[in-house]
């Protein structure tokens, strides 16, 4: 059927990917949440040009409100 050949391709072409979530049940799920925190972080803080105060944001804002009894917005 020519309507899965491009599934099965992209299953070929990523099997041993697939079948690893399967057999150890990990996924990227936490890197991705990461990765997406810190692009929204770098976007609010357009015009910071001190390289002190973006690391200091992202440490408040990844686990710096849990200090002050606040959870993370």
């Amino acid at each position: 059927m020519r309507c899965f050949d491009r599934f099965l391709g992209t299953l070929r072409t990523h099997f041993a990917e697939i079948t690893n979530y399967f057999f150890n049940r990990q996924t990227s799920g936490f890197v991705e949440g990461l990765n997406n925190k810190l692009k929204v972080l770098k976007r609010r803080c357009y015009g910071i040009t001190n390289l002190a105060h973006l690391y200091q944001r992202v440490c408040l804002d990844l686990n710096g409100y849990a200090r002050f009894g606040v959870e993370s917005i």
